[in-house]
């Protein structure tokens, strides 16, 4: 079920560097030393996402990544984009 807003903004507050774009996705900026260390983080999250069966957006800046999450079938964002968000934080 997508969730408001209100209700994920509320629930960023908890999760720092992640933030609200319209219209209804979550992003962060994950930033490495260099572009190996972009490509191995990404490789990370692989597992995670395939046993979530949910996938992010990921757009790789030589030492920058940025990840965007959206649950396309509700049309926004749900709870498993959250918990996918707060697994890809424990990669870091």
């Amino acid at each position: 079920m997508r969730l408001s807003q209100d209700k994920v903004v509320t629930e960023l507050q908890h999760m720092p560097g992640w933030e609200w774009v319209s219209p209804g996705a979550i992003r962060k900026e994950f930033v490495f030393a260099d572009f190996t260390g972009s490509v191995q983080f990404v490789g990370r999250t692989v597992h995670p996402a395939n046993a979530m069966g949910h996938h992010p957006d990921i757009d790789i800046r030589y030492n920058r990544v940025l990840i965007t999450l959206t649950t396309h079938d509700e049309g926004g964002v749900t709870a498993k984009d959250l918990e996918l968000a707060q697994k890809l934080d424990l990669l870091e």
